[in-house]
């Protein structure tokens, strides 16, 4: 689309080369050329802005912060206008097929592979040597399963790239749109997802856990990261190699997990937080900030481990004066 269509289907006011063309659609940090973001604020923060962006959906207290070049498209809800465009130029390819078939006459299946009763195969979907598909479940069009991987019954997968020698547990969501709440005209709407989850080679993923795919940019579990029953591993969430995460682990949005952290049940981290290598979350610690490499936190908020091992014990005293004495 060129600006000017742009901006006539979003009711945007355009400053900028109305025959621009636009390509595609991505975060303002990461953009490319071609493509349009959109960036929100209260108007006092400097966002981070690709020196490569062709255009911008933009409320008037952001627009200062515009480098000059870029296309500027005014509205008063940026995030809605970028989500009907990205609705507009991306659309998810779905199952298709005539009833009674359950794995389309395009998808590619190795020979060696095993495919269980009931489950379901889009098009363009590959299966690579050695790889088990389990009874009912479902892999969407495009899905990519690597060699000698093990996909449990009744989980479905969408939007993704799996490794090789990968096991994924019976009931377990792969690739379905995360938790995205915009603010549009008539009030909260869902946010669409145009991103994948990348799955790398000897991952686990356990049985009812949740990976959502990202926005623009992808969620990546790293190789050889284990993660336990009924885990909630948001959209863009970046896992490192050899991570741990224990069951009822909830991970939000944008999270960026060190190599080889260790990650106990229950476990809550914010979103956007950064956790560096080898880095310990006692269970059910509930994590706000960036914690540093090798470090071990507990508690929540979640604080360096002898701290809050000290906060607890001061606790306990102020409770019980008596036993303490």
């Amino acid at each position: 689309m060129t600006l000017e269509e742009i901006a006539g289907r979003t009711g945007s006011n355009l400053a900028g080369k109305p025959n621009q063309v636009i390509s595609g659609i991505a975060s303002a940090a990461n953009a490319k050329a071609a493509e349009i973001a959109f960036i929100e604020g209260d108007g006092k923060r400097q966002p981070t802005i690709s020196p490569s962006l062709a255009a911008v959906f933009v409320a008037a207290e952001m627009k200062h912060f515009i480098p000059e070049g870029v296309g500027v498209l005014e509205t008063a809800f940026p995030r809605n206008a970028h989500s009907a465009i990205a609705s507009s130029l991306f659309r998810p390819r779905h199952l298709m097929g005539a009833g009674h078939e359950l794995v389309s006459a395009l998808a590619q299946i190795h020979a060696n592979a095993i495919v269980q009763p009931g489950a379901v195969i889009g098009p363009g979907a590959a299966v690579g040597e050695g790889a088990v598909i389990g009874a009912n479940a479902v892999i969407g069009p495009g899905v990519q399963i690597g060699r000698n991987t093990s996909i449990g019954a009744n989980a479905s997968i969408h939007c993704a790239l799996v490794g090789d020698q990968v096991t994924i547990l019976a009931g377990a969501r792969i690739g379905e749109t995360g938790f995205g709440v915009l603010v549009g005209p008539q009030g909260a709407e869902d946010s669409p997802h145009f991103g994948r989850v990348i799955i790398q080679d000897h991952v686990t993923i356990g049985a009812n856990s949740c990976i959502d795919r990202g926005v623009f940019e992808d969620t990546i579990i790293g190789e050889r990261t284990k993660i336990d029953n009924l885990c909630q591993i948001a959209h863009n969430v970046v896992l490192g190699r050899g991570v741990i995460v224990a069951a009822f682990g909830g991970i939000s949005g944008s999270v960026r997990v060190g190599d080889g952290s260790m990650l106990g049940g229950r476990v809550g981290i914010a979103d956007h937080v950064k956790v560096g290598d080898r880095v310990s979350l006692a269970a059910s610690a509930g994590l706000f900030r960036d914690v540093d490499s090798g470090e071990t936190w507990g508690g929540t908020p979640a604080k360096p481990i002898r701290q809050w091992m000290r906060e607890v014990a001061w606790l306990q005293k102020q409770a019980n004066p008596k036993k303490s004495n």
